[in-house]
């Protein structure tokens, strides 16, 4: 049973993980980190705030649809390595240049983002989609036909 603690205290770390996750992400063609790790995060953030608030009231804010974001991201991730094939390269080739952004000064920006972005969203789909399945086999089936 959920106590009132972890329901107070759930979106406060959910929004730290998500932060973190975007932190991952982004960091990831250059260090450790990136699309999948970055993923996983997320959806572990999403699960948390699945456990504390119930399935009704998170999909009633959220309600993405977790299949389209994993068709997405494979979408993504395959038309990136395509683009390097377009420019003569090897597939999955990655481009990179530096540009100033004002405000934020001189960064990198690669190819291999855009590619983590499409692990990113493959992975937090998929994995949602399983464990979305999984909680419905474990309901009542009155509630289980309901909610599928």
């Amino acid at each position: 049973m959920n106590t009132l603690i972890f329901r107070t205290a759930a979106p406060l770390i959910v929004i730290v993980m998500l932060v973190f996750a975007v932190f991952i992400l982004l960091r990831g063609h250059n260090l450790p980190g990136g699309g999948f790790v970055a993923a996983l995060i997320t959806s572990v953030a999403l699960l948390l705030q699945y456990v504390a608030s119930g399935v009704r009231w998170t999909e009633a804010r959220i309600a993405p649809d977790y299949r389209a974001i994993a068709g997405a991201g494979i979408l993504l991730a395959g038309l990136t390595g395509l683009g390097s094939l377009a420019f003569g390269y090897p597939f999955l080739t990655t481009a990179f240049g530096h540009f100033h952004i004002p405000g934020i000064g001189e960064v990198e920006l690669a190819t291999a983002m855009i590619f983590d972005l499409g692990v990113f969203c493959t992975v937090t789909g998929t994995t949602l989609v399983i464990v979305s399945h999984l909680g419905v086999r474990n309901l009542p089936p009155a509630q289980a036909a309901e909610d599928a």
